[in-house]
């Protein structure tokens, strides 16, 4: 199903100004907390939208859940934490339990999308898939705020490129997609 150009070019607009707020350093002024505040903002408005503008809403529901899954497979952002751990750019209670367990996510995203199940596995393993991936992602945000809030400076990597698109727009697509993925699969649930 093509993309309407409305919901390309918001996304678009969105990439290009969290880029652009990456490239000048503008959360580098800001303190740990509203780094995070502005991720859950963010995570706030595209839920926000999803419920409140019908032709999103509608566009959303009609894609296959393996297709919000497979967003997923941009965890594998996780091997570049781990480098970054080796390099002594991020903490290693950051960098390692986050870097493995997105990759991990990622690794599982591609069997949920990809293998030949039937509909009723495949919807288990889309769930057990979100429950795991879910969980994931709350630790990796609660992990990267204490470390914030502790004063920890490796974190600030987080303010600016490339890892500054992680708060701006990557983690809040990826938290989105878990909440609209868990509606999605309670509300077409099959009748028992």
């Amino acid at each position: 199903m093509p993309t309407p150009l409305p919901i390309r070019l918001a996304v678009w607009i969105w990439l290009i100004a969290a880029v652009l707020v990456g490239h000048y350093r503008l959360m580098q002024r800001l303190p740990m907390p509203a780094v995070e505040g502005i991720l859950f903002a963010l995570t706030g408005v595209l839920l926000l939208l999803y419920f409140q503008a019908r032709g999103l809403r509608t566009w959303i529901d009609r894609l296959d859940l393996g297709a919000l899954v497979l967003l997923h497979v941009t965890r594998f952002v996780g091997f570049y934490f781990l480098v970054l751990h080796a390099r002594g750019e991020l903490p290693h209670d950051f960098a390692v339990p986050a870097g493995w367990g997105d990759i991990i996510v990622a690794t599982l995203a591609l069997p949920v999308c990809f293998l030949p199940l039937g509909d009723a596995t495949r919807r288990r393993a889309i769930t057990i898939w979100n429950v795991i991936g879910f969980m994931d992602i709350i630790m990796v945000v609660s992990t990267a705020g204490r470390l914030g809030l502790q004063g920890n400076t490796q974190i600030r990597e987080f303010t600016v490129l490339p890892l500054s698109l992680l708060p701006t727009f990557l983690v809040p697509l990826i938290i989105a997609t878990h909440v609209i993925i868990f509606l999605r699969l309670r509300r077409e649930s099959p009748a028992r």
